[in-house]
């Protein structure tokens, strides 16, 4: 199927984003996404989870962007990242600033977004090496 520069592929179409190619060794690098799971080094996820360039905890948040509180994020602040990502599935949304506030009086940045583009976010940021974590949630 060929597109023109004013035509885009139906949305049932672009199920699996393949993220990068390369691997660096030691870092963890989101190799792929799609509804309801991302790729890690090649590796199949489906829970909620943090990432960052050198750790993966998995089961973070089981309840959803619902169940998010200012406990959870205190768990992200722990990691100590400059930037926190947070994807919120396949629908941008906010969480209400009582929340993160203990990101804030920490100088940490919290950016929303989808959870597609967080993890496009995650990989150019680790590449500059910064000190980010991404918060991915699945809906």
């Amino acid at each position: 199927m060929l597109l023109s520069f004013n035509e885009t592929l139906p949305r049932a179409a672009c199920k699996i984003m393949k993220m990068h190619l390369a691997q660096s060794d030691g870092i963890y690098l989101i190799t792929a996404c799609g509804s309801g799971f991302v790729e890690i080094n090649r590796e199949r996820h489906t829970g909620h989870l943090l990432i960052s360039p050198n750790a993966i905890h998995a089961d973070w948040c089981p309840g959803g962007f619902d169940s998010l509180n200012a406990d959870k994020i205190e768990a992200i602040r722990l990691l100590k990242p400059e930037i926190v990502l947070l994807g919120t599935g396949e629908k941008q949304r906010f969480l209400h600033p009582k929340h993160y506030q203990s990101l804030t009086q920490a100088n940490i940045s919290l950016d929303c977004m989808t959870t597609a583009a967080a993890c496009r976010t995650y990989n150019i940021l680790v590449s500059e090496n910064r000190n980010v974590v991404a918060a991915l949630l699945f809906q």
